[in-house]
């Protein structure tokens, strides 16, 4: 790996770790903060066109019923799509106060679409879907 495919790599994980430091925190707006003003987040039943959305959305979630939540994340893969782009997947579910793990029926696979502008990598996109459990 290059010099500044390092760098990227480290920036990206920044991101996303601040991403969900503000999630632990219940802040919507450091959620956001490294999405940029198109962003999009589709997650079951909803679609999300903007970085205002999802902040207003995240902020209704934090006032009610994610107050007090964490999430757990774990990447599966990040790689880079020409200079400027990148796609994370990773393994994610909500944690609610007094859980130490997160449900089987609550994980989900995430792919985030991040872009980099003027030298900084943002969030573009988030989509996550249900994982299924394992066949018996």
């Amino acid at each position: 790996m290059s010099e500044s495919r390092a760098e990227d790599v480290a920036a990206i994980r920044a991101l996303l770790a601040a991403s969900y430091r503000a999630w632990d925190a219940g802040d919507a707006y450091g959620m956001v903060a490294d999405y940029t003003a198109d962003a999009t987040a589709i997650m079951t039943g909803s679609l999300r066109d903007s970085r205002d959305v999802i902040r207003q959305n995240m902020a209704l979630g934090f006032d009610g019923p994610l107050k007090g939540s964490s999430t757990c994340n774990k990447q599966l893969s990040l790689r880079f799509l020409g200079r400027d782009g990148a796609i994370v997947v990773s393994e994610s579910g909500i944690l609610f106060a007094g859980e130490t793990e997160v449900p089987d029926q609550r994980r989900v696979n995430a792919t985030w679409v991040l872009e980099k502008r003027d030298g900084q990598w943002l969030i573009a996109a988030y989509h996550n879907s249900p994982v299924l459990a394992p066949a018996n």
